[in-house]
């Protein structure tokens, strides 16, 4: 399967842009593993940490996240987080 194009950004920086396997995202309804290929889909987020697996079966990195909103399209998974980082 094609990598996720995966990009996180705050009002201050970009964060991450990578492709990666799968990122799991702390929407506000309960969490949601995104891979490539997923249907379009929107989220606001809640304040807790977003997994993101690099390749499958590895181990997460994981980033905590404050505020913001998950939108996955024909680009990708983007986050756009009031905060993010330690």
């Amino acid at each position: 399967m094609a990598d996720l194009h995966f990009e996180l950004v705050t009002p201050d920086r970009l964060v991450m842009a990578d492709d990666v396997y799968m990122v799991v995202v702390p929407g506000t309804e309960g969490d949601s593993g995104i891979m490539a290929g997923h249907a379009p889909y929107m989220t606001t987020l809640r304040n807790a940490e977003i997994a993101v697996y690099r390749t499958a079966g590895g181990q997460p990195e994981r980033i905590l996240v404050t505020g913001g909103f998950a939108e996955v399209g024909d680009k990708g998974l983007t986050v756009l987080a009031e905060s993010a980082g330690e």
